[in-house]
């Protein structure tokens, strides 16, 4: 049978870190803390951002719980799901931007130009 790649949720995973590293894990949640508090952001603002970062990232736990977050904050399923799109665009937006350097690279490795309509690469000459 196949192992699970994220284990279940188990209070004894969190009892662990603490027992292992409490120090460390207490400067995180007090960083935690003070990054998601009410400033120039509202705490709901910065949930939004945090679940859309979670999608890029792709981290499950975060997805998680940063959307729980993000609606005991005051967000809605609309304004939620909107930065799951924010975050959608960002990462195509991304891969299309960096296409130019596939372009780029392409261009240096041949002495022809796809589009003879176009004017030839710099290296073209």
């Amino acid at each position: 049978m196949d192992k699970a790649m994220f284990p279940p949720s188990d209070p004894g995973i969190p009892a662990r870190r603490r027992q292992l590293a409490p120090g460390p894990l207490a400067s995180l949640k007090a960083f935690s803390e003070s990054v998601f508090a009410d400033g120039a952001l509202s705490t709901k603002t910065k949930q939004l951002i945090a679940v859309a970062v979670a999608h890029v990232t792709q981290c499950p736990y975060c997805i998680r719980g940063h959307t729980a977050a993000a609606l005991k904050s005051g967000a809605t399923w609309q304004e939620t799901v909107e930065a799951i799109w924010v975050a959608a665009e960002m990462r195509a937006g991304a891969a299309h931007a960096h296409s130019a350097l596939a372009l780029d690279t392409m261009a240096g490795m041949s002495n022809t130009n796809p589009n003879p309509d176009e004017a030839p690469h710099a290296d073209d000459h």
